[in-house]
């Protein structure tokens, strides 16, 4: 290397050198307002901070973004600490912020209004998805501190109100780093054991810093997840947090939750006694009505002259009668014309009916004998006449020869 020359890498190794070991850049604080800001997949973000004369060149690694407790954007005015230092691929000086606060708003209220308009974007805080509390529980859920005013609140209201209901204390710290997860636990174990109706969550009043455990986006979806109806009490009535807008109902104060969780026992006495009046006037209306329906029924004709039921019938027997009369009549005719057919058939055919004029049926041994050739002298013949039967020996047999002559043949 020729002498008093440098590469550039050695320049920005040396300018990286000189800023590191300055103290002040190695520790500062910045105020400026937020441009270009590109968070990436891997979790770094940068951005610009800039003023009305200036701006620097920031990052933001992901182990401190992921800290960040609101979602910085373009135009928003911040004070970022960190420290100052060069990039010696390019020579570019830039903060390495490692802590992001809203300048000019406390952050506080900057991560409320940004986490409610992030939940009500995705819906959360629709009154559709919101379940309606029972009519009338016999176990209340309730997750607050045990040592607190408000729970001591929900007793006296719900003993005055429904003595019949039975309140289950989860106990839960409600302010603090902790008081989340304890929230999230209580909701959890009377959605798996299905021990209560409905469910009270809640505090009583303080600070913002001491309801903040109520903002919290764990708890807030929790709450939008549960399958038990919540009733969301925290603070006093002027006080509001994202939990309340979850929940399925929101009360100004533990007290005006118990009573939204239950009902009056004496409005209640009242409301049964009106349904037990309302029930007796319409049954003894319905009775009057299906009194009268009955009275017109028996009143009509066909009870008060049954006889006239079996004109019909009695009609339609004798017409049944007549026409199976002229049928039976038409078959008998019919048969006896068959009859005397077939009579006039067999009578034809019968033998006796020949016999009578003159004939005779000749049988040897039963056996009819058709002519004179089978016989010889001596043979016994049955002789069948019509007005009897005779019995005769062959003596002679006599065969008829040409011309009408006969020659006896022995």
């Amino acid at each position: 290397m020729e002498k008093g020359i440098f590469s550039v890498t050695q320049i920005n190794e040396y300018l990286k050198m000189l800023f590191d070991g300055d103290r002040l850049l190695s520790n500062v604080f910045v105020r400026g307002e937020i441009s270009n800001y590109k968070p990436y997949s891997s979790g770094h973000v940068y951005f610009t901070l800039k003023d009305p004369t200036g701006q620097l060149k920031a990052v933001m690694f992901r182990t401190y973004a992921a800290k960040l407790k609101f979602r910085p954007m373009d135009g928003m005015r911040v004070i970022a600490h960190g420290r100052v230092s060069v990039y010696e691929a390019n020579g570019q000086y830039q903060l390495y912020a490692d802590e992001l606060v809203p300048d000019g708003i406390g952050s506080l209220a900057l991560q409320y209004e940004q986490m409610r308009q992030k939940l009500a974007e995705e819906g959360l805080f629709d009154e559709e998805r919101k379940r309606p509390l029972p009519p009338m529980p016999m176990r209340i859920g309730v997750i607050t501190s045990p040592s607190g005013a408000a729970v001591h609140d929900i007793i006296n209201v719900l003993s005055r109100r429904f003595s019949a209901a039975q309140m289950i204390l989860f106990p839960a710290q409600v302010q603090g780093a902790e008081a989340p997860e304890q929230l999230i636990a209580g909701l959890e174990f009377f959605q798996v054991t299905g021990l209560v109706d409905v469910i009270i969550l809640g505090r009583g009043g303080g600070s913002a810093e001491d309801l903040w455990a109520f903002n919290d986006e764990r708890l807030a979806r929790a709450v939008a997840a549960c399958t038990v109806p919540v009733i969301s009490a925290v603070g006093h009535e002027s006080d509001f947090t994202i939990c309340d807008f979850v929940a399925d109902r929101r009360a100004p104060t533990p007290s005006a939750a118990a009573e939204l969780a239950v009902p009056e026992t004496g409005e209640l006495l009242r409301s049964l006694r009106s349904c037990a009046s309302r029930m007796q006037n319409l049954m003894e209306q319905k009775i009057a009505r299906e009194t009268r329906s009955l009275n017109q029924l028996a009143q009509a004709r066909i009870f008060t002259n049954p006889e006239r039921l079996l004109d019909g019938f009695r009609m339609k027997l004798t017409e049944g009668e007549a026409a199976l009369e002229r049928g039976m009549t038409r078959a008998l005719e019919q048969k006896r014309h068959l009859l005397l057919q077939s009579s006039g058939k067999l009578e034809a055919l019968n033998p006796l009916s020949v016999l009578s004029r003159g004939y005779a049926a000749v049988s040897r041994n039963g056996e009819v004998v058709l002519g004179a050739g089978g016989l010889s002298k001596g043979n016994l013949l049955d002789i069948r006449f019509a007005d009897g039967e005779v019995c005769a020996r062959v003596e002679m047999r006599k065969e008829e020869k040409n011309h009408g002559k006969e020659n006896d043949v022995l």
